[in-house]
């Protein structure tokens, strides 16, 4: 590979770790062709794109952005392919799911929320990460139960104060 076509790999790498906030690195070294067509394939149903790379390349990527977690540097050995999504969960899903029929992917590290996850055992832990919107919905339910809570309280105890209200009326007249 030319110095130019190695630069223009970069360059795309570096942008697309720029604008995807949550990227995932994998081993799917040893999945046949058609598992890796099923792969591909549940990625792009899942809006996740899937680039295999080399790891010189990724590491001048992360370098010229200058990505701060330094520990991903350590992984960056053998067959090494970027999961690149929008929704933070769903490429520890998918790894899941797919790894019920084999041993691959293999879960390298984890960029998610701006925080860093290396190693496969980190997947489990991924697959519970909520995105925005259910952490938005969750702290809107808890708002929205105090609310609720007094609602309740002046709805059920409204009969009672009417009739009160009514009884001292009746008293002063």
């Amino acid at each position: 590979m030319k110095k130019e076509e190695k630069i223009v790999i970069i360059d795309r790498l570096a942008e697309q770790l720029r604008e995807t906030p949550h990227f995932y690195l994998t081993d799917i070294s040893t999945l046949n062709a058609e598992k890796t067509t099923a792969l591909r394939r549940k990625c792009f149903e899942k809006r996740i794109k899937l680039v295999v790379v080399k790891n010189t390349l990724l590491k001048k990527a992360l370098e010229k952005i200058s990505f701060a977690e330094v520990d991903i540097f350590n992984v960056l050995t053998g067959s090494t392919s970027v999961m690149f999504t929008e929704e933070a969960s769903v490429p520890a899903k998918l790894i899941k799911e797919f790894r019920a029929t084999g041993d691959k992917p293999v879960l390298k590290a984890a960029y998610v929320q701006e925080s860093l996850y290396v190693g496969d055992q980190m997947l489990d832990e991924l697959v519970n990460v909520k995105s925005r919107t259910e952490l938005i919905a969750d702290i809107a339910a808890l708002l929205q139960s105090p609310v609720r809570n007094v609602i309740s309280a002046l709805q059920s105890s409204g009969h009672t104060l009417s009739g009160l209200v009514k009884t001292l009326e009746s008293r002063a007249a």
